[in-house]
């Protein structure tokens, strides 16, 4: 991989949830490029078994610890297994989320819904507490664990992973929007807190890319852009989705405590302009 700019995390033990997630996966695979030491989380064992085994033919530190970011005796099992093979976590990115069937509607606007469709009164409360917990407490859980490790050390930095649906919220995906703006005030509650520790805490916004999970919501079977693909591209200047690797030099910027040394408590959208236009 080609990584943005020259960067040295060496010594640096990085650990990563969501870390089966393409944008996670990608931030695993480069901050082990960039000499750190990676602790790749999940709750599927599989993908980062693969991404252990990838790093490892290549010379590169990523151990996997399959782990739900919702079960805290689990992941202080991890944070312990962590400390004996890498050392105590100096940088935390948070990248566990995602959105649920049964907190989505069929509709984007009420006055719209047809006979069988789901609409916001047919979202189910479970479906969405399930939303809400995986985002904002699959990121409040691994932070208040791992970032004990840098507390102690009076240093580290804390990097979440927020939306654009942060900024607006879009269509279809109350639940999600709303979590992920929680997330984007969550970040910005933990920098006052941390200020006087040394720990630094920051979010990106990532802007839309394609991605197994919304694959089929983007593109018809023939790789047409769908009506919602082709409304996000009008809404964004550069008109084009981005991919995951476009966010690795914003990750690298916000963790590197020389360049970001008073950068805190800052949401950065990567977005390719989407958050910038207003539409005219």
């Amino acid at each position: 991989m080609e990584l943005p700019f020259d960067i040295d995390f060496s010594g640096k033990v990085v650990v990563i949830t969501g870390a089966g997630g393409a944008i996670c996966k990608t931030m695993a695979m480069a901050f082990a490029q960039a000499g750190a030491k990676v602790a790749a989380l999940n709750r599927s064992a599989k993908t980062i078994r693969q991404l252990e085994e990838e790093c490892l033919a290549k010379g590169l530190c990523c151990r996997a610890y399959p782990v739900n970011v919702l079960d805290e005796e689990g992941l202080l099992q991890v944070r312990k297994l962590v400390r004996e093979e890498l050392g105590p976590c100096d940088i935390l990115i948070n990248g566990a989320g995602g959105n649920h069937p049964d907190a989505t509607t069929d509709n984007e606007y009420q006055h719209e819904a047809r006979a069988g469709e789901k609409t916001f009164f047919d979202l189910d409360t479970e479906g969405v507490d399930a939303v809400f917990r995986l985002n904002f407490q699959g990121t409040l859980l691994p932070t208040r664990i791992f970032a004990e490790d840098m507390s102690e050390r009076k240093s580290g930095c804390i990097l979440n992973i927020s939306s654009m649906n942060a900024y607006l919220p879009l269509t279809k995906i109350p639940a999600y929007s709303a979590a992920k703006a929680g997330v984007s005030n969550f970040t910005k509650w933990l920098a006052t807190y941390f200020a006087g520790t040394g720990i630094r805490c920051n979010a990106i916004a990532p802007g839309f890319l394609v991605s197994n999970q919304n694959r089929a919501l983007l593109f018809q079977e023939d790789g047409t852009p769908t009506a919602r693909a082709e409304k996000i591209l009008r809404g964004t200047p550069a008109c084009r989705f981005i991919e995951s690797r476009e966010l690795l030099g914003g990750a690298f910027f916000l963790c590197d405590d020389r360049a970001a040394s008073a950068i805190t408590g800052v949401v950065l959208p990567i977005d390719a302009g989407f958050s910038a236009y207003s539409g005219v």
